[in-house]
């Protein structure tokens, strides 16, 4: 999809990682040449229990080419999918950290299952905490926080101009929206936060968090507008209501499986994609909690 970029509006490049489906959002102020990245990736072989910078090495080689300044990080939430390399960007580039403050929530709620004394309950681990309505600079823009609960709790969008970073509170319109079976998530809740980012003028361009390919489509696709996702969303497009989406939802939802690197991922994502402390040994491990993810 082609837009012009004008100068109130951010230039977006989206980074696909087929693993995990997820999507890695390269953004900048065209005026200052100041970037943000948005859910970025570390890679995680769960085989071989091995990490690597693959992904996020690929963005940071695109954002040196076109002569950006990394500014800060920018999670839309806890993932329960993908590991994020936010603290690898942290360590090697001096950038911040931010995400929704309700995060605490989701700290509160994981860090006991994982033994992770380390992690104290108070988004401490971030370096920005972020509640709805926040505003703050990426060069000349300005970037609005929009909390978009339902997935879980802690979930925010990111509205810069004309385009709006929505994570996993929205997918293509063709495959829908996000599941709400997750500790703190709510079909009710994210219905409502749905209708919130669709009252953004219908123009605003829309970047998802996670592509998959429904039937039908064969090609990978994170950029949408709100007046798409209104026309044609098969869950909420053409006015659903909202006792229709939320029996719908806890319906499908009551289906699904838990995502591959839920255990592995959160663990790391509640401490800003730093890795556990490590023993007297020097080594790093990870918990695999049994039976904590209700029945099989």
């Amino acid at each position: 999809m082609t837009h012009e970029i004008t100068p109130e509006s951010p230039v977006v490049e989206g980074f696909f990682d087929p693993a995990t489906h997820t999507v890695t959002y390269l953004v900048s102020d065209p005026a200052t040449r100041q970037a943000a990245i948005i859910d970025p990736v570390l890679d995680y072989d769960p085989a071989a229990a091995r990490t690597s910078t693959r992904s996020i090495d690929a963005v940071m080689a695109a954002l040196k080419n076109q002569g950006l300044t990394l500014a800060m990080v920018l999670e839309t939430h806890a993932h329960a999918d993908h590991l994020t390399a936010a603290h690898h960007l942290r360590e090697t580039e001096g950038a911040p950290i931010g995400i929704g403050q309700k995060i605490v929530r989701v700290q509160t709620t994981f860090a006991p299952m994982f033994q992770a004394d380390d992690v104290t309950p108070d988004g401490a681990a971030f370096d920005r905490l972020y509640a709805d309505g926040d505003t703050f600079a990426l060069g000349d823009l300005t970037v609005e926080v929009m909390h978009t609960p339902g997935h879980t709790p802690a979930c925010v969008s990111y509205r810069i101009a004309d385009a709006v970073f929505v994570g996993d509170t929205l997918f293509m319109p063709d495959y829908g929206t996000a599941r709400t079976d997750f500790p703190g998530g709510d079909a009710r809740t994210l219905y409502r936060s749905i209708h919130r980012l669709l009252a953004l003028p219908e123009e605003t361009r829309m970047f998802v968090g996670h592509d998959y390919l429904p039937q039908g489509r064969t090609e990978f696709c994170f950029e949408t507008t709100v007046g798409q996702q209104k026309a044609a969303n098969i869950h909420v497009g053409r006015g659903a209501s909202e006792d229709v989406f939320v029996a719908m939802r806890e319906t499908r939802d009551a289906t699904l499986g838990a995502p591959q690197l839920i255990l592995p991922s959160l663990q790391v994502n509640i401490r800003a994609g730093a890795l556990p402390p490590p023993d007297a040994s020097g080594r790093r491990s990870l918990v695999l909690p049994l039976n904590v993810l209700g029945a099989a």
